[in-house]
């Protein structure tokens, strides 16, 4: 079990983030990623993607020492799972992780691609949109 609970200022964003993206869903609006922001980029020589989402944006948001971020692709939505340190995490912590930010959507429905430093869920947009759950 994840070792703590989701604050009411951790559910109160997750449920903003997918309030954001079901709007975006329901009117054909692309999901994109936040603008670069070199201020907030810590030099990685090995990993790309480690920053992404932690520039301010709309479809961001934490739940403890995680962070995850949404973006759309073509056909699928892709939400991606680091730590706020870039701390290696395991496929379970994404999943935890994920759990939390699609809370609702079946298990069932979404595609894991796990790395080192950085997890990466996939699943339809149709299918979160049917299935979300908030508080």
């Amino acid at each position: 079990m994840f070792p703590y609970a989701a604050s009411a200022d951790e559910l109160n964003r997750r449920d903003e983030v997918l309030a954001r993206i079901v709007e975006h869903v329901l009117t054909n609006r692309t999901i994109k990623l936040p603008v670069f922001d070199p201020n907030l980029a810590r030099p990685n020589d090995r990993f790309a993607l480690i920053n992404i989402g932690l520039e301010p944006n709309d479809f961001s948001g934490s739940l403890g020492v995680y962070r995850y971020q949404f973006e759309g692709e073509e056909d699928l939505l892709h939400l991606i799972v680091t730590t706020e340190t870039g701390d290696p995490l395991t496929p379970e912590e994404g999943q935890r992780v994920a759990s939390f930010a699609l809370s609702g959507l079946s298990p069932a429905l979404i595609w894991l691609r796990p790395g080192e430093l950085s997890q990466h869920f996939y699943f339809g947009h149709d299918d979160l949109v049917a299935h979300l759950e908030t508080k």
